[in-house]
């Protein structure tokens, strides 16, 4: 998987995915990551939202919720910019190719024994906890088949995420 500018990007919060979709930019936390840092411009990354992010795990599964491609390499802010209360001094900027409507999305779990960055499928949770994991050009067309038809248009999809006071300030 070495080379692949593929990445599954790790949305854990409601607020983050409202951000991410309205801003069209990624914002990561200080922790160094070398993924992160290896990000470049034309890479292709999955969005997907943790099946805690919207506060309701019981009733809801992780899910690929869109496609983006990030236009500028990460670079540090002067000031961070605080996201659901949490700081990210680091973002880059994203094209939003296509987001799937709230609350659809493709299922992650079903996929992970087919998946190349799921290596040990028994705990594949837990390469979730890293804002970009690294994907095959396999695992790749694995999650573009099944995106492909519940995709639409950013600004088509945006109206169906829910949003908060909190977010419209961000």
């Amino acid at each position: 998987m070495s080379g692949s500018g593929a990445y599954l990007v790790v949305l854990g919060e409601r607020e983050a995915i409202w951000w991410v979709l309205h801003e069209q930019r990624m914002a990561f936390p200080a922790t160094p990551r070398a993924e992160v840092a290896r990000l470049a411009p034309g890479d292709r990354l999955f969005l997907y939202a943790t099946r805690g992010a919207w506060h309701n795990p019981k009733r809801d599964q992780g899910r690929l919720i869109g496609t983006a491609t990030p236009v500028t390499a990460v670079h540090r802010l002067d000031e961070p910019i605080e996201i659901a209360g949490r700081p990210f001094p680091s973002v880059c900027r994203l094209q939003i190719q296509g987001v799937v409507p709230y609350p659809g999305g493709l299922e992650l779990r079903p996929l992970v024994e087919r998946l190349d960055a799921f290596p040990k499928p028994h705990v594949w949770n837990t390469y979730l906890r890293r804002p970009l994991v690294q994907l095959s050009d396999s695992d790749c067309a694995i999650l573009d088949e099944g995106l492909r038809s519940m995709v639409v248009p950013r600004d088509q999809a945006l109206l169906t995420y829910p949003s908060t006071t909190a977010n419209r300030s961000c």
